[in-house]
């Protein structure tokens, strides 16, 4: 995580990958390039968000949502903490509902519950979280704690984290169910090289979710796992759009081809974001910031069209220049 001075010079505030990848983009171009690229014009607005349902419930998500980790791994105070508390009013405001943390992203679970009681003190938001440990007792502390972290008797969604100790969470996840601690279970992981191993937990459990890395940088769910869950009616969470950052980078000082145009894309980010959801098994991509303005430029990719598969190729065709 990289550390750099605010506006006023008094505090120093980490910035995600991400976060830091647009800033670097920023400080490399003109303003007016920069604002091309970055996108200062195309802002989501309250109920236009394109939405997707859930296969086991019917329950409908916006297609983008918000990813805490490094960019909540905060203290519940000072100017860090507001940050991230004025992103998540923001992003409620704009029509946004999934937050995803995991008590393995250091102190996210308890900003995430400080600020929410803040600004979402009826619960509309839909908190996700996961169990990352071994052992029934362990896990079942693990949640408990996480409920207790997040301020919430039930949460949303409940995962097991990177297929960790995956039998006995599971049973520890739907034992929760049973006393309405949670609405949803599934699993998750963000490597091509756990894909296989995700399939065939899908295949053999009864699962509401699952959470993977895809991305025009990392195609490989696509293979075979992305057609799994559809066949399975579970809902997919990406993790990973951007590469941490790495795919912004890699069009630092790039012109938006002519497909952004067609899109009503207004920043690099929007793009890869749209290329993704374009898949029809994408529920929602999870999108890690803390910064308000990247929150309004990420939901705005979940407007207007999504790109057809010749756009796709054309998105992809530009980033691999």
């Amino acid at each position: 995580m990289i550390r750099r001075r605010s506006v006023d010079g008094r505090d120093t505030v980490p910035e995600s990958s991400v976060d830091a990848a647009r800033r670097r983009i920023l400080l490399g171009m003109s303003a007016g390039g920069a604002a091309w690229v970055l996108g200062s014009g195309a802002r989501a607005a309250p109920g236009t968000l394109l939405m997707r349902a859930i296969p086991s419930s019917n329950e409908t998500l916006p297609a983008v949502g918000l990813g805490t980790w490094a960019a909540f791994d905060v203290e519940a105070k000072g100017a860090e903490f507001e940050q991230a508390r004025e992103a998540l009013a923001r992003f409620k405001e704009l029509g946004g509902r999934v937050v995803d943390t995991s008590p393995m992203y250091g102190r996210a679970e308890a900003a995430l519950g400080t600020a929410g009681a803040a600004v979402d003190p009826d619960a509309k938001l839909f908190f996700a979280t996961k169990i990352w440990t071994r052992g029934k007792a362990e896990g079942q502390a693990q949640w408990a704690e996480s409920l207790r972290r997040m301020g919430r008797k039930r949460i949303e969604l409940g995962q097991v984290h990177n297929l960790l100790d995956l039998d006995v969470q599971l049973a520890n996840l739907r034992a929760a169910r049973e006393r309405g601690e949670v609405r949803y279970v599934g699993v998750t992981h963000y490597t091509a090289s756990a894909h296989e191993e995700l399939a065939r937990t899908l295949e053999r459990e009864k699962l509401d979710f699952l959470q993977v890395n895809y991305s025009i940088a990392e195609p490989e769910a696509a293979q075979r796992l992305l057609g799994v869950a559809r066949e399975r009616g579970v809902a997919v969470l990406i993790n990973r759009p951007f590469q941490e950052g790495e795919m912004i980078g890699r069009v630092k000082g790039r012109a938006l081809p002519p497909v952004a145009t067609a899109l009503g894309c207004t920043s690099a980010a929007q793009l890869f974001l749209k290329w993704i959801v374009a898949e029809p098994a994408v529920t929602c991509v999870l999108c890690g910031t803390r910064k308000p303005q990247h929150v309004a430029d990420n939901l705005a990719a979940a407007q207007g069209r999504l790109p057809d598969a010749a756009e796709r190729r054309a998105i992809e065709d530009w980033y691999r220049a």
